[in-house]
């Protein structure tokens, strides 16, 4: 008996003005589907779906602690994947052309993206929304979308090898790369617009996640209070959103997206310098000299262990 793939790997569902798009953009090898298509200077597929699930869980943790006290028993994030909580908003939100109502949203409303600063509307450029940017190291980035997308097409087509995939991330075909383009241009917008914008580094809230939560709870104008951190409240958003327990809940263990996505492809490892385990020699090298080059002059360093 044959099955037909999940939704986020059928290609052959686009809109006809999609696929005119398509049609007249550069392509190349895809990291899912068959393709990432060249759109606007970035590598983007058809469709797809990939998340920085811990960051959204501390920020849905932070902004709604008021309605949702971080030590009631049924709390959302106990009961739901963060990623339905805080909903993509190229991936779910606008999908097959659907055009959400904002008006149904309660406030405050928390979205995602993968999007490039550059290819954000103007709307959101210039609004007073406020943006927070996670970023991680280039090798341990590389090693995560290469298991994520892998994962994603396991039972239903060939693997992709770390070799071919290496390359391809070192030429900038990845999803939303070059890799590089999309960092810098985050990084530099935040340096000129550091109320609108907080570049965070991966790295830095697992070394010292107690002063990252902070200052996130800062930018985002709900700080923690006195009273708050005296009752533990740090601790405990900081242990509830931990890969540990989001990763144990049985909604991450056993739920499905309604694309057919499960919610454990999410967990994998959340570790810092898991790339030590599959990097050779060559491959460090070869990356750290694109880095340097690419990086030289931003005051933009990285950390690996």
């Amino acid at each position: 008996m044959t099955t037909s793939p999940p939704k986020y790997l059928q290609e052959d569902n686009l809109s006809e003005e999609c696929k005119k798009l398509l049609s007249i953009l550069p392509k190349d090898k895809g990291w899912v589907g068959s393709y990432v298509y060249n759109y606007q200077g970035f590598w983007t597929p058809p469709r797809f779906l990939q998340g920085t699930t811990w960051l959204k869980s501390l920020l849905f943790a932070l902004v709604n602690r008021v309605k949702h006290p971080i030590f009631e028993p049924n709390h959302p994030l106990l009961v739901n994947n963060p990623h339905v909580l805080i909903p993509f908003l190229e991936h779910i939100l606008y999908i097959d052309g659907r055009v959400p109502d904002f008006s149904t949203f309660t406030s405050p409303r928390l979205l995602a993206t993968h999007v490039p600063f550059a290819s954000l509307p103007k709307s959101v450029q210039d609004s007073k929304t406020k943006l927070v940017y996670l970023c991680r190291n280039p090798r341990d980035t590389f090693i995560s979308m290469w298991h994520f997308t892998n994962n994603l097409i396991l039972h239903h087509n060939d693997t992709n090898s770390i070799e071919v995939m290496f390359d391809l991330f070192c030429e900038g075909v990845s999803l939303y790369g070059p890799f590089w383009n999309h960092v810098l241009d985050y990084w530099k917008q935040s340096i000129e617009n550091p109320t609108k914008i907080l570049f965070l580094m991966y790295e830095e809230i697992k070394k010292k996640p107690k002063i990252q939560l902070k200052r996130l709870a800062e930018f985002l104008e709900c700080p923690i209070s006195i009273e708050e951190e005296n009752c533990g409240v740090v601790d405990e958003i900081l242990k509830m959103c931990s890969f540990e327990n989001l990763s144990n809940l049985e909604v991450n263990t056993n739920g499905k997206f309604s694309t057919g996505e499960a919610y454990n492809l999410f967990f994998r490892r959340g570790e810092i310098g898991d790339w030590k385990n599959y990097f050779t020699i060559e491959m460090s090298d070869k990356l750290n000299h694109i880095i340097e080059e690419k990086f030289q002059g931003s005051g933009l360093k990285f950390s690996y262990v």
